[in-house]
């Protein structure tokens, strides 16, 4: 495991380092060709899901015009490993909750610390899955860091986006006559559920039948860093995946709330001050253009963009990762 790494070269940038946010050590990476560049900060989803540990194939083309960083948010990753022991057992996950407030306090802080650092005035700010989540609380809360939100896979009420993702596959099994899922869908029975296992095994069917549906992303972008691949590290994102995503359903049985239980954007997150784009994979089952069209529909906004990207799921590909640099390069943005 290593602690920091950074190579500066006239204007080059390739950083991965511990900083100081909201009061415990959180893991940045933050790469590319010209520090002179617009810098765009993504938001990972999960929300254990890091992207700091892979090689950067999935943004190396970014980096010749776009400072990129990477963020291990609070229960994630290397911030996790950094902060918490060994011992992650029921009593440290009833005793030590994550929470919505303090996430989005991590991210404005993160934020304020790339401007200062950077010298920038505002950054992209990208966020994904679960990452839209957190995005969407950062730009209502201080719209005048970031020159736009680009929001990919939006989430608008978590509860309704899986209760809409259970009828759609189940209404898909049925059609498909797939006796194991309708089997299996009947067996958990609709959402909400007081386990977060059963949540697991919803998501995995999900991610199932999107996959089957979507054109897969190239697997060199799933490689893992030469610097990451080891015991440590691996152990730190297994163990911070599990608990970030305890946090973010809940688990009774445990007594772990979840952290999005009441969130609705329909209602707290409708008018934003800077320029909203979100897109949109077709076959994203998860979080369905069902729910975040409408939503984008209502949003105000000085500029917004809805865009549906063909043979796309949830997660990335390369239709995806295109159609958000199409967009940020659109921006022309100049510090």
């Amino acid at each position: 495991m290593f602690f920091a790494y950074s190579t500066v070269g006239q204007d080059k940038i390739n950083e991965e380092k511990f900083v100081s946010i909201g009061g415990i050590e959180q893991w940045l990476t933050i790469k590319g060709d010209n520090t002179e560049n617009p810098v765009v900060l993504i938001i990972h989803g999960g929300p254990g899901s890091t992207m700091s540990h892979f090689k950067d194939d999935m943004f190396s083309s970014w980096m010749k015009e776009f400072t990129i960083v990477h963020w291990d948010q609070r229960g994630a990753g290397k911030t996790f490993g950094k902060n918490n022991g060994n011992e992650i057992n029921t009593e440290f996950y009833a005793n030590t909750p994550l929470n919505l407030t303090d996430m989005t306090n991590d991210g404005i802080a993160v934020t304020r610390y790339l401007l200062e650092y950077l010298d920038k005035k505002k950054v992209i700010l990208l966020g994904t899955s679960w990452g839209t989540i957190l995005a969407t609380q950062m730009a209502q809360s201080n719209p005048e860091l970031f020159h736009a939100y680009l929001g990919h896979a939006q989430f608008v009420n978590f509860k309704e986006n899986i209760k809409n993702a259970y009828s759609q596959i189940a209404e898909m099994a049925e059609a498909m006559e797939d006796k194991k899922v309708v089997e299996k869908l009947i067996e958990l029975g609709a959402p909400p559920y007081k386990s977060a296992k059963k949540y697991g095994q919803l998501f995995r069917i999900i991610k199932q039948y999107e996959n089957e549906n979507s054109t897969p992303e190239p697997s060199s972008w799933w490689k893992i860093a030469a610097a990451y691949d080891n015991n440590e590290d691996s152990r730190n994102r297994y163990n911070g995946d599990d608990y970030s995503f305890l946090n973010l359903v809940g688990d009774e049985t445990i007594g772990v709330k979840s952290m999005v239980a009441n969130l609705n954007f329909e209602k707290s997150g409708l008018v934003f001050r800077l320029p909203v784009f979100l897109v949109q994979g077709e076959q994203d089952i998860l979080t369905s253009k069902a729910l975040n069209k409408p939503y984008f529909e209502k949003i105000r906004a000085p500029r917004k963009e809805y865009h549906t990207v063909s043979n796309a799921a949830h997660g990335f590909n390369t239709a995806i990762i295109n159609k958000q640099y199409e967009i940020a390069k659109s921006l022309s943005v100049q510090d």
